[in-house]
């Protein structure tokens, strides 16, 4: 299974792209893969730039997002919201309405917080952004990591053995509902 991973932030030792690399190495042990990609480059949207005039890196996330079974979100919660710089990615790729790569495909989403909500209100408005492109989100709990400045070394290694289990068990979950979403029903 191909697994697509966006982390809604740009730092570098960002706790979001800590836990999607976390999520790859989970993945890899279950026979499947995540390729975290990167949308830094990834220009303001501007709908004068829909159709044919899209830039390169708004046709590579596009097609990075329609190649994948899956995608898994991580964003930080930024006034009790996403990162704008996931937002904007996902304002490009929802285009057209209803017929863009981000309909029907499913979907996680991880949060982390140094604080002990761990960016549950994040994950609220990241689902209403992801209903609204018509992603199918899997219906399970809410993955979050509150004190992830307490969870990660500074390389990203998860320190917290429960976390990394939580991580693991979540990944096996939603690569299995993702894989029985595409057999047929008798």
């Amino acid at each position: 299974m191909r697994l697509l991973g966006l982390s809604g932030s740009l730092r570098s030792g960002s706790y979001h792209t800590f836990l999607l690399k976390a999520a790859a190495e989970s993945a890899e042990s279950l026979g499947s893969t995540l390729v975290i990609h990167d949308i830094s480059d990834i220009p303001f949207y501007n709908s004068d730039l829909e159709g044919d005039q899209k830039p390169a890196p708004v046709i590579a996330l596009n097609d990075a997002i329609a190649a994948a079974d899956a995608v898994i979100y991580s964003t930080p919660e930024y006034n009790h919201s996403i990162s704008g710089v996931l937002k904007n990615a996902i304002d490009w790729v929802s285009r057209p309405s209803f017929k863009s790569v981000m309909a029907k495909k499913p979907s996680t989403i991880y949060t982390a917080s140094k604080n002990g909500i761990g960016g549950a209100r994040a994950q609220i408005a990241m689902r209403e952004i992801l209903n609204s492109t018509l992603s199918v989100i899997f219906p399970a709990h809410d993955f979050l990591v509150p004190f992830a400045h307490e969870v990660f070394d500074e390389n990203g290694a998860i320190l917290n053995a429960q976390v990394a289990d939580r991580l693991n068990r979540h990944m096996a979950s939603f690569i299995e509902w993702v894989g029985q979403r595409d057999r047929p029903v008798d």
